[in-house]
């Protein structure tokens, strides 16, 4: 039986965060096993422009993904604070019309990329057959992202309740369904791509049934859907989330921006840059994952009014966040060569990945204050700051650093752009962060 009292107002901050974190990590890395997986089973059918048009198609969906992200931080903002004043029929009103919400906007996004996938290719970079195969995975794929996204939402009203164990179980079985069936679609049943796109779907369709069970009939958490609840609900939904989708968004498009420059060096770059993607959330799925699970520990303690466990929490994600990378960059560059061969990279592949794992992953340590800074703005009533301080490092300063960089250095410049426009725009949002949170 839940408790009326939100499970973050007492006890060690650190405590909290460090398990709100490790068990959103390993939900969350068994999550992106799904793409890790099909990238790896795609590889073994031996075509370079399998793998680049998977990496095209991700760039793609990443922004629905994001889009679905901006929504489950809102959800989880709105449903922690109820819980931190004890008002669960509240946080039971405001968890229903989250996930209504949730799926109608994922669908209108979902849409539109299905109607214009074609352009947005192009545009990133795919021709030929690379863009052919890379359009038909988003025909087959990208319909089951609402329910990835109202699975998301699920997973972190989960996280708001401090329920740390259903809800690393939600994302884990989504990367049990994938590991399971991937080589069973994809050469079992001879569909190759198209096998890859359907698995996906599968993987979705199952985790969203799986997190609403725990939310609905385990904690009772989600009150019965009414047109009326939603209008309610929605002007305070859409002051975090308008902001928040904003803010995620602009991570894929500078991602978007990063690939366009990547594409210029060919298919077998963009084949290494797939791979540098699925090793990044991989790695770095703690720091990812760092950012919703203290979003409820600051959204209940804020509701409390208990400001100075808010600071705590701050400093503590962000001890938490350099610890993690320091470990996770030793692995990625230990293991550099054994995921070059794993994916049978060639060699502008295998050098994109190199100047990832050598230096650029380095520079995450900078991406993850960020991202911890995001969750303080975005559950402590500023989340426009996070919009701007995201679109700062995505969208002003990426291009040129990306441009200057792959001018200088090769493809190996547009690593290295990316990982300076972090570094950068990460230091300043911390500076802010920890005065803003100091002040409170």
């Amino acid at each position: 039986m839940s408790q009326p009292q939100g499970r973050f107002l007492t006890g060690s901050t650190m405590s909290h965060v460090v398990k709100m974190t490790l068990s959103s990590t390993i939900g969350l890395t068994f999550m992106f096993l799904i793409d890790a997986a099909t990238l790896f089973w795609i590889s073994r059918m031996g075509v370079e422009q399998n793998m680049a048009a998977l990496g095209f198609a991700w760039t793609i969906q990443f922004f629905t993904l994001s889009a679905g992200i901006g929504l489950m931080i809102a959800a989880v903002a709105l449903v922690s604070r109820a819980i931190g004043r004890g008002d669960r029929a509240q946080a039971r009103r405001h968890a229903s019309s989250a996930m209504v919400i949730t799926v109608v906007v994922q669908t209108l996004m979902a849409a539109l990329v299905l109607y214009f996938r074609e352009d947005i290719l192009v545009l990133a970079g795919a021709k030929g057959e690379t863009l052919a195969i890379a359009s038909r995975f988003l025909l087959f794929s990208v319909p089951s992202l609402p329910f990835m996204a109202l699975g998301m939402v699920g997973s972190g009203i989960l996280r708001a309740e401090g329920d740390a164990k259903r809800a690393m179980l939600v994302t884990i079985f989504a990367g049990l369904i994938a590991m399971a069936l991937d080589p069973l679609f994809i050469f079992g049943f001879g569909l190759g791509v198209d096998g890859a796109a359907i698995v996906m779907d599968i993987a979705r369709t199952s985790t969203t049934i799986l997190a609403l069970w725990y939310v609905i009939k385990v904690h009772d958490l989600a009150a019965r859907p009414s047109v009326a609840n939603v209008r309610k609900v929605a002007p305070d939904f859409a002051v975090i989330a308008l902001p928040a989708v904003a803010t995620q968004l602009s991570t894929p498009f500078g991602n978007y921006i990063a690939t366009g420059f990547i594409a210029q060096f060919g298919d077998g770059a963009v084949a290494g840059w797939a791979v540098v993607g699925r090793l990044t959330v991989l790695a770095f799925g703690g720091v990812f994952a760092l950012s919703g699970a203290v979003g409820g520990i600051f959204g209940q303690n804020f509701g409390a009014g208990n400001m100075d466990r808010v600071r705590s929490t701050f400093r503590d994600a962000l001890l938490y966040n350099i610890a993690y990378i320091a470990l996770a960059w030793l692995v990625l560059w230990l293991l550099r060569d054994v995921a070059i061969s794993t994916f049978q990279l060639g060699p502008e592949g295998a050098e994109v990945v190199r100047a990832f794992t050598n230096l650029a992953a380095g520079g995450f340590v900078f991406t993850g204050v960020l991202f911890v800074s995001n969750a303080a703005f975005n559950n402590l009533g500023r989340p426009l700051w996070s919009t701007g301080f995201n679109w700062l490092r995505d969208g002003v300063m990426m291009f040129p650093l990306c441009w200057y960089m792959a001018s200088a250095l090769g493809v190996e410049g547009v690593v290295y752009g990316q990982a300076l426009a972090g570094v950068l725009v990460g230091s300043f949002a911390a500076i802010t962060a920890w005065r803003f949170v100091a002040r409170l």
